[in-house]
């Protein structure tokens, strides 16, 4: 009887001990089960926080070049056609076109497009917009432009009607241009009349009505003793205004209205014309028809198809 209450007392005891061991992992997988949350918390946090901080050097990167461009923008000094030229402000457009961006809000952001752009064409990757930068685009823009400067055939030009002209009395023999040019420009002032950002003014034909000036031809082709008559009337226009061998005499080069003077080459004219709605459309726009600009006039479009 005495074993049998020795067993009964250890099998018990054994109970107790199996009992506490379980409770007191149960209370400690719970007490510690908070631990893993807490430390997978802390380690985006972080992980984030790193992040941020980099995020917010990465413009310091390009901070003096941009204060640099901040300045070149108005006050770079450079030569073209003869002319001592300040600035770059008038090509900001052409510029963010040919950097494929059209964000100049935040200096560093272009600063760093225009590094990589240099760095592309093996210049100077400090995202300085100087003066072999800028000359570099300007050449490419110029290799845009018409390469053959050939006379027009007479049998290759088409007489326009008068309502297509900012002179709605410009004679006959100075509304001609070749064909081909004639047919793209129609086709562009249809889509520009289409859009209806730019609220142009036009017939129910689709045509341009006779009171808007914008897009209307100022100057088409031109003869050789016409252009020499231009000269002689303005002789200090120099190569960057009226050339020698001028794009007119192929029939394909058409001046548009886009704003203020429609030929005037002085800097404060021009300043007007590029901010026009007309001439930024022209700038995103008229490749698609074929036309290419010549960045030294807002005006000037040759078409190169």
């Amino acid at each position: 009887m005495k074993n049998i209450r020795v067993h009964i007392a250890v099998i018990v005891a054994a109970l107790v001990v199996v009992v506490t061991v379980a409770s007191f992992a149960a209370h400690s997988s719970r007490g510690q089960s908070p631990n893993p949350k807490n430390k997978s918390l802390v380690k985006p946090t972080v992980l984030v926080t790193t992040r941020s901080s980099a995020g917010a050097n990465a413009p310091s990167l390009f901070a003096a070049a941009a204060g640099r461009n901040a300045i070149l923008r108005n006050e770079l000094s450079w030569t073209f056609g003869g002319k001592q030229q300040h600035g770059w402000y008038l090509y900001d457009l052409l510029i963010g076109q040919t950097l494929n961006t059209q964000n100049d809000s935040v200096p560093g952001d272009f600063a760093a497009t225009l590094a990589a752009w240099q760095k592309n064409l093996r210049l100077n990757p400090d995202g300085v917009l100087d003066e072999d930068s800028l000359m570099t685009m300007v050449s490419k823009w110029q290799s845009n432009r018409l390469k053959n400067h050939t006379y027009a055939d007479p049998n290759e030009l088409v007489t326009a009607p008068s309502s297509d002209f900012y002179d709605p009395e410009r004679a006959a023999e100075l509304r001609q241009m070749e064909r081909n040019t004639y047919a793209a420009y129609k086709q562009m002032i249809a889509a520009a009349i289409a859009d209806p950002k730019l609220n142009l003014g036009h017939t129910a034909s689709g045509e341009l009505a006779s009171t808007e000036k914008y897009f209307k031809i100022v100057s088409a082709f031109r003869s050789h003793e016409y252009q020499e008559q231009l000269r002689r009337q303005s002789p200090n226009a120099g190569s960057a205004g009226l050339a020698v061998n001028s794009p007119h005499f192929t029939g394909r080069a058409l001046d548009l209205y886009v704003g203020g003077d429609p030929v005037d080459t002085k800097d404060s004219n021009r300043a007007i014309q590029v901010t026009t709605p007309a001439y930024q459309w022209l700038v995103r726009n008229a490749e698609r028809f074929g036309f290419r600009p010549y960045f030294y006039e807002p005006w000037h479009w040759e078409y190169v198809k």
